[in-house]
């Protein structure tokens, strides 16, 4: 166990409700031959940088989320756990259940085209400050609104639309969740809120999270294409 990073454990966060499908679960959306959820597994279990997993799922999920890792064969799930109310407690119980390692990997399960590349890059980019996350520069103008209409126009120069697999240090990022006193949607920013330096590296525009019915129409797409294989 340990490759060139020592020990990495990650957690595959899955236990959002799919609020915004319209009724589907993401998680168990078919794309391509598979439900969703196998192919972020599938990435992180064969990646030899990663030692051990954590998967997140809803309550409702965890019977159905057992068999999908015994019927891909997953050697390297080390716990299934149910979710906390919010993103950062799952994650948190995440981490817990992953045991004591050097650097932890966090990513949504809701982002099935993640590639070796981007857990490579991560764990490189982390090494220099403890912290780093994949983003991408923003095409489009960015406007501040308030009661619909604009406050002002934002320099898209100086933004990025941040994804995950997100690297830390894994006592650190454990020390941020228990720690928090805020929420956060993402945990870099628990990271920030403790003073601490947060690498950015480039992710992918294939990258993406499934979120609402078109996003997952885009992704059975690119699965059935397989361009995103390129940027692996």
């Amino acid at each position: 166990m340990g490759g060139p990073y020592g020990r990495v454990g990650a957690v595959i966060v899955a236990a959002g409700a799919s609020a915004r499908m319209g009724g589907t679960d993401k998680v168990k959306a078919p794309l391509g031959e598979r439900p969703l959820l196998a192919y972020p597994l599938l990435t992180f279990d064969s990646s030899p940088l990663v030692d051990v997993l954590a998967l997140v799922v809803s309550s409702a999920n965890l019977d159905w989320a057992r068999e999908l890792v015994c019927a891909l064969g997953l050697a390297k799930v080390r716990a299934i756990c149910p979710g906390g109310k919010r993103r950062q407690d799952s994650v948190r119980l995440g981490l817990e259940a992953l045991g004591e390692c050097e650097w932890a990997l966090v990513h949504d399960g809701a982002r099935p085209l993640v590639t070796h590349r981007l857990l490579r890059d991560a764990l490189e980019a982390a090494r220099e400050t403890g912290a780093a996350v994949p983003a991408l520069p923003l095409a489009d103008t960015v406007k501040e609104v308030e009661r619909g209409t604009v406050v002002r126009t934002l320099d898209r120069s100086r933004l990025r639309a941040v994804q995950t697999p997100q690297a830390f240090r894994y006592g650190l990022l454990l020390e941020a969740h228990r720690r928090a006193t805020v929420e956060a949607t993402d945990d870099a920013a628990l990271v920030e809120a403790l003073g601490m330096v947060v690498r950015v590296f480039p992710g992918s525009p294939y990258n993406l999270k499934v979120t609402v019915p078109a996003d997952l129409e885009v992704a059975r797409a690119l699965v059935a294409s397989d361009v995103w294989q390129n940027d692996a």
